[in-house]
């Protein structure tokens, strides 16, 4: 544990989710694959339809809306539903495929694998202080056993912007009837979970999990109030 900034008292927690609780990336990549293979069984016309070609459209997307990435299920969906239609769907049948392709996605989403670890620091912690998480991704924790510690938890997109911007911290704050200063987020990301919650007045602990030196990291904005490497070591501060 490494402490940048003088930690003041804390009396909430709030997580960042993917790659700061668990390993999201062989995640990610069984979801891309399983999600696109449905797409494509879903009707003859998609059969073809490529990853690349998917891509395409999402970037399409928030050409003509910027602001379409704060909420990634909605965007994913709109690229779908987009295929769809120009493979000659109806509007009623993209409608109704892209909801069911959001449907596969989300179960393969969330075929996570929790560590120990992060289950008995979250539990321990639990005990102490209101635990909230803040996301921009659309795991959804109640399927693989993590909601159970969160007081709440907020999603880019239906709570506001995505992360690095105020407006999740700020309303975590606010449904804590906390001020920022007292809470301390937890993230592995330099931009989105550090500089984001430092700026808006929180205190922040960066989790390296990389073995990363926070002075030659060419994201590192903002220091956090502290480093630790390991999730439990958060249990020496209650």
């Amino acid at each position: 544990m490494h402490f940048y900034r003088p930690l003041r008292p804390v009396a909430a927690m709030s997580f960042d989710l993917d790659d700061t609780l668990y390993d999201n990336a062989g995640v990610i990549r069984r979801t891309t694959d399983e999600s696109h293979t449905f797409l494509q069984n879903y009707h003859p016309a998609l059969k073809q339809f490529s990853v690349e070609q998917y891509q395409l459209l999402r970037d399409s997307l928030r050409e003509q809306e910027p602001e379409i990435y704060h909420d990634v299920s909605e965007w994913r969906r709109r690229a779908v539903a987009l295929a769809m239609r120009n493979a000659g769907l109806t509007e009623q049948e993209a409608e109704a495929g892209s909801r069911a392709v959001m449907a596969h996605f989300a179960h393969w989403r969330s075929q996570i694998e929790v560590p120990d670890e992060t289950h008995s620091t979250l539990s321990a912690l639990a005990e102490k202080l209101p635990l909230v998480a803040i996301t921009n991704g659309n795991a959804e924790p109640h399927l693989f056993g993590l909601d159970k510690y969160f007081k709440f938890i907020l999603r880019a997109g239906p709570h506001g912007r995505a992360k690095p911007y105020e407006d999740m911290y700020r309303l975590a704050a606010e449904k804590l009837n906390l001020p920022l200063s007292a809470i301390l987020h937890v993230g592995d990301d330099l931009t989105t979970d550090v500089a984001g919650s430092v700026r808006c007045g929180m205190q922040a602990c960066w989790i390296n999990l990389r073995e990363g030196n926070l002075m030659h990291i060419n994201d590192t904005r903002l220091l956090p109030t502290l480093e630790i490497s390991r999730l439990a070591s958060l249990t020496a501060l209650i």
